[in-house]
């Protein structure tokens, strides 16, 4: 059960106002089904709050427009003069606050709902970063960063666009069903949000604050969503995914995360031949560096520096691999200790430097990126 909405990938303007856009947005009124009980509730709010909209037109607009149309001065009607009614002037101050009672009376119950991320039975963190979103869930080692999976050459029109065009990740947050998940949300560079319209939740994630949000799903499935912020050059390219399985499926997938991470610690502990270090750097050159950089490595002018022929890159191994690691101050150049392991990390510096133009002959191994952590 796949609960994305096509509408998100289209422009933001087109999609608000449910027009179809050109990735072949479905043309959609109202809100996308609700998958937790919030997005239900929100969603009957939206209706409710609707119909009072409707009733104040037909018992105002609709009376109003006839009015001005039945008794318009081509057809010989004078205005007529008149003073002050009390009654109608208590009546129009009355229904109008009652009306306003009755639609804050179920929207701050359903805010005070969304914001009650108590008795929660799983905690994930979630740092943002232009423009990728990690994962930690806490009290447990399993930590990753979730990357656009749409490959460039159907960004770039030189392919046909897939189904889930910019709305598909290569590692989604996993969740168990029917359990409360609560959110833990910052960012390390500028504001986003961590919007999935199913679950009627976004939350923004904002520099130097932790903001919370929670939602339960009880069906299986594959959930999609964006980021909701303007957060940059490619803020288009930030999707969200989350996949709800039952809760011993869960607990199975958490032990695979364990697994892996022993694995790739293990992995890191050996040196590799250039060659291979050169074709694993590849990939995660592809994952991490190639929505700034580009895959070219002739990065975008203005923005983003270029590698392929960078002194940066064809100079000294060690100022190379600093600056991977601890990222540049004051710019969009993350620091990508915590996000890589070691093996990743010498992979796609040895990639950068062994790229494009770059033939520098050299390497890094994990063991002096290990050495380099402590």
């Amino acid at each position: 059960m796949d609960m994305h909405r096509r509408s998100l990938s289209a422009p933001a303007g087109l999609a608000g106002l449910g027009l179809a856009g050109p990735a072949g947005a479905e043309f959609a009124l109202n809100l996308p089904p609700p998958a937790t009980e919030i997005a239900q509730r929100i969603h009957d709010l939206h209706t409710l709050i609707l119909w009072i909209c409707f009733g104040i037109f037909l018992v105002v607009f609709v009376p109003m427009f006839y009015a001005l149309w039945r008794h318009r001065k081509s057809r010989g009607h004078a205005a007529h003069d008149f003073h002050e009614n009390p009654r109608l002037e208590v009546a129009w101050t009355v229904v109008p606050v009652l009306i306003l009672i009755g639609m804050a009376v179920p929207s701050t119950s359903v805010v005070l709902a969304m914001k009650d991320t108590g008795a929660s039975e799983l905690t994930v963190k979630v740092t943002a970063r232009q423009w990728k979103w990690e994962y930690e869930y806490l009290g447990t080692e399993v930590r990753f960063a979730s990357n656009l999976a749409t490959p460039q050459a159907q960004i770039e029109n030189r392919e046909a666009k897939g189904e889930h065009y910019l709305l598909e990740v290569d590692r989604p947050l996993v969740v168990p069903t029917g359990s409360k998940i609560r959110l833990v949300l910052t960012a390390e560079d500028v504001i986003h949000a961590w919007w999935v319209p199913a679950f009627g939740v976004k939350q923004d994630a904002i520099p130097g604050f932790v903001r919370d949000a929670w939602f339960r799903v009880d069906a299986p499935g594959t959930y999609r969503g964006q980021c909701a912020e303007l957060c940059g050059v490619n803020h288009a390219f930030m999707p969200v995914v989350v996949e709800a399985v039952p809760p011993e499926r869960f607990a199975a997938w958490l032990d695979e995360q364990k697994t892996a991470r022993a694995a790739v610690q293990a992995a890191s502990a050996r040196d590799y031949p250039l060659a291979e270090l050169v074709e694993r750097g590849k990939a995660v050159y592809a994952a991490h560096c190639a929505a700034c950089h580009q895959e070219s490595g002739k990065g975008l002018p203005g923005a983003f520096p270029a590698l392929d022929g960078s002194p940066l890159v064809k100079g000294p191994l060690a100022a190379h691999l600093a600056i991977v690691l601890d990222g540049k101050p004051g710019t969009a150049m993350q620091a990508f200790a915590k996000q890589l392991s070691d093996l990743e990390l010498a992979a796609v510096v040895s990639y950068e430097r062994n790229a494009w133009g770059n033939k520098t002959g050299d390497g890094v191994q994990p063991r002096e990126v290990a050495a380099l952590r402590k």
